[in-house]
This record gives C-alpha cells, sequence and structure tokens, in this order.
C-alpha cells in the first residue's frame, strides 16, 4: 500500500475583486481576480481506501458528500477513468465563509494530491477543467501562485512574482452570508468594477506600497449588508499605524490589512483580539508553508 500523499495549501486574498453584472451560461457572473496566496495554512492527506471518503478536522458541518473535496476527487477520478478508492482527510485552519477560499483551496489541495498520486501533473488540463467545474477558484490553487484570473474568476489569465507582505487577517464575530447571498445582493445594489491594470503593474514591479494603494472589491459593499461588522472591521484595520492598505476579501466576512513589517502585522492582530474580540492572525503573503516564519 502506497504511503499518504499530503499537500498543505494557503489560502488566499483578493487584492483586486471586480464583478461585473453579466454572467456566463452556467449562471456565474464575470469577474476580474488578482489573488495572492497568504500563509494560513489547510493540509490535505490521501491514502489508499475500499472506496472515496473525506473526513474533516475539525468537521465541516455538512454531508462529506456535498463538500468540495468529494466533488473533486470524483470528478477526476471519472475524467481520468479510474477509481476514487482513497481516503481523504483535510486538517482545517482557514475559516469558512471567510473569503479566504478555504473551500476552494481543499479541492485544490485535493487535486494536486491525486493528480501526483495517479500520475497526472497537476497543471495537466484535464485537472484544471475539473477544477473549474469543482467552483471558481480551486484553479488558483492547483498553483497558488500571485495571479490575474479572469471568466468567472476560474480563468488564469497571467502570473506574478512572488511578494512578500506582512498581513494581518481579522474576522468579526457575526456570521456572514454566503457566497450566493452576497452575488444576490450585488445584482440589486452593486457598481461598475474599477480597472486593474495599476494593480498588475504594481505586483510585476515587486512594488508594495503600489499594491497596497491599488486594492478593490466591488462586493465589499453587498458583503457589507448582509454583515455590517465586517465592514466595522475593515475601516477598523484602515485606522491602525502600521497598515498601509486593508480591505475585505471576496464576499467577506474576513477583511485583510496589508502592513509595514511584521511587527505592525502583529500588533494590529493583537489588538484586535484584546481589544474587539475579534479572530485575527499574523501572517504575509507566500506561497510555501516553509517560507512562513
Amino acid at each position: 500500500m502506497a504511503s499518504p500523499t499530503v499537500v498543505t495549501t494557503p489560502c488566499k486574498v483578493n487584492l483586486h475583486l471586480g464583478v461585473h453584472r453579466e454572467k456566463d451560461a452556467r449562471g456565474y457572473h464575470r469577474v476580474d481576480s488578482v489573488m495572492v496566496p497568504v500563509g494560513l495554512f489547510d493540509v490535505v492527506s490521501v491514502e489508499d481506501a475500499p472506496s472515496l471518503e473525506v473526513a474533516f478536522d475539525p468537521p465541516l458541518g455538512i454531508e462529506p458528500q456535498r463538500s468540495g473535496v468529494w466533488r473533486a476527487a470524483s470528478m477526476l477520478a471519472e475524467e481520468l477513468g479510474t477509481r476514487p478508492s482513497v481516503r481523504v482527510s483535510v486538517r482545517a485552519s482557514i475559516p469558512e465563509r471567510a473569503g479566504l477560499g478555504g473551500s476552494s483551496a481543499d479541492a485544490g489541495a485535493t487535486l494536486r494530491a491525486l493528480a501526483a498520486r495517479w500520475g497526472v501533473d497537476a497543471l495537466d488540463e484535464r485537472v484544471v477543467s475539473v477544477a473549474r467545474r469543482v467552483g471558481a477558484d480551486v484553479a488558483f490553487f492547483l498553483d497558488p501562485t500571485p495571479s490575474l484570473c479572469t471568466g468567472a474568476g476560474d480563468v488564469r489569465e497571467r502570473t506574478f512574482p512572488t511578494i512578500e507582505i506582512p498581513v494581518a487577517l481579522v474576522m468579526p464575530g457575526a456570521e456572514g452570508g454566503s457566497t450566493v447571498e452576497a452575488y444576490a445582493e450585488f445584482d440589486r445594489t452593486g457598481t461598475d468594477p474599477a480597472p486593474y491594470d495599476s494593480l498588475c503593474e504594481a505586483l510585476e514591479a515587486s512594488d508594495a506600497a503600489r499594491v497596497a494603494a491599488g486594492l478593490h472589491n466591488n462586493l465589499a459593499p453587498a458583503a457589507c449588508a448582509l454583515c455590517p461588522e465586517a465592514g466595522e472591521v475593515e475601516a477598523w484595520l484602515r485606522a491602525q499605524d502600521g497598515v498601509t492598505g486593508a480591505q475585505v476579501t471576496g464576499s467577506g466576512t474576513c477583511s485583510f490589512a496589508l502592513c509595514e513589517s511584521v511587527a505592525a502585522a502583529e500588533a494590529v492582530a493583537a489588538r484586535a483580539t484584546r481589544e474587539r474580540g475579534w479572530r485575527a492572525w499574523s501572517t504575509k503573503t507566500v506561497g510555501l508553508p516553509e517560507e512562513v516564519c
């Protein structure tokens, strides 16, 4: 019996999330998304089993068969003409309903692990096709590097050099709406997105100050309408010393702050927990777990 295949996956934040009003044939909004990987990690382990099994620690709160991990494993097996005779175990640290891509990260890591186990490159077009069908952000997590994604956020248009920026992640205590609810609110109240060209230029130049100046998320007002405390977190972060830019990530409820230094990120996260009772993490933009102190 083969030894387990283990993949560690970061979360993501959206430096730019531009949602358009038009939708594709699947009903997905057209989305321009500039994402970077951030050092808060889930660990996915795959080992042989009589049939497909999926387990989450802590428990996900839904049946495993409804998870992106289950869909990823079963769909890739079908695509490759093999049986999904594996047990997938997820040790989760990335919070759900945060806008950090936790479920997409787990599905992407599952595809990476299974691709390695079944002798296929993770960026093989068949794996990418499955990733896009599982969820919009899943393809990003097949190779979690700074990227511009278009289409429904599922087509990687270009990549950028790795940039290391200290980050504080802060989540309110209140639970927000789902991604579906956030997009429904956007359909009622949304505005047109800003361009992303200057942000891409800043990433290409590894210019952290210009990256911070170019943050944009036109889905954030919808997320904050569903969870007003998310807007409170975002505003609080922008007022903190050492923060160069802050915004809600994805459909919320988490906000992130780009910081001048590791010490500043640590101080912001500590204040968020101590003074406001919010969940907070101090980390940085990265790709691989060994790059995180």
